[in-house]
């Protein structure tokens, strides 16, 4: 892991972009088309972030060691309630983030079973969710430079890596691919059931390369290939892709 902010500068993101995906829904309304979310509207994504919202917040809250015992709001039946419920859970989930130790210990997906993963991912999550619906105005802001470099970490190391069972026993893509942002590189060793991961100089089969939010958004499922820059074996890096598709959907 790379990365370099700490836990008040992942809650100010959170809570900035937060606020810009809120309004940015309230200004699009509920029928407006996210492109970046095929068959979402603004409604649907907004009770997406409800659910996500709200799902991380009673974990915590709750110190929940069992996901299974989670019980959740159902979605209502107009737009004004799902944004009310939006409003509400994106202040709630700040509130117990803020109060709780990141240490504390609870229920997640990964090996870090810890509050300090939840404030990580949500900040995260949002961020990404917030040029969601920003595209329904063709008008996207860029990701912060440091979340986005932290971003492009976890999705490599989390999702690309953490999760490569996912993708089946028999993976696409064989070699070695390099991403790079700055002075910033990751690369990952593709094989038949396994991705490896190093974050130092070294050979590469292929590179994928670009400026932070683009390079995020890209890996994301955001972004065409026009957005950075493609070098090397293109059937290593259509795998690559491939690979990141499944465990980003």
């Amino acid at each position: 892991m790379i990365a370099s902010m700490d836990r008040d500068q992942y809650l100010a993101s959170y809570r900035r972009d937060s606020r810009a995906l809120l309004d940015a829904i309230t200004a699009a309304g509920p029928d407006a088309v996210v492109p970046d979310c095929p068959g979402w509207t603004a409604a649907d994504l907004a009770w997406h972030m409800v659910d996500v919202w709200e799902w991380w917040g009673l974990i915590v809250r709750d110190r929940v060691t069992d996901p299974g015992a989670v019980v959740q709001s159902t979605r209502p039946d107009t737009f004004d309630e799902v944004l009310a419920a939006a409003e509400h859970w994106a202040g709630e989930l700040d509130r117990i983030l803020t109060a709780t130790d990141p240490a504390t210990p609870h229920w997640t997906w990964t090996d870090d079973k810890t509050t300090g993963f939840v404030v990580r991912r949500m900040a995260q999550e949002t961020a990404v969710h917030r040029v969601d619906v920003e595209s329904a105005f063709d008008a996207v802001t860029a990701v912060e430079h440091d979340l986005a470099v932290d971003g492009i970490d976890e999705v490599l190391d989390l999702f690309l890596v953490y999760q490569a069972e996912d993708v089946g026993p028999d993976g696409p893509g064989r070699g070695t691919v390099a991403v790079r942002t700055g002075q910033h590189i990751w690369r990952l060793t593709l094989s038949a059931d396994d991705v490896a991961l190093s974050r130092e100089p070294g050979p590469a089969d292929a590179v994928v390369s670009g400026e932070p939010s683009e390079l995020l958004l890209w890996l994301w499922g955001r972004r065409p290939d026009s957005a950075v820059q493609l070098e090397g074996d293109t059937e290593l890096l259509a795998g690559f892709r491939a690979r990141l598709r499944v465990v980003t959907q």
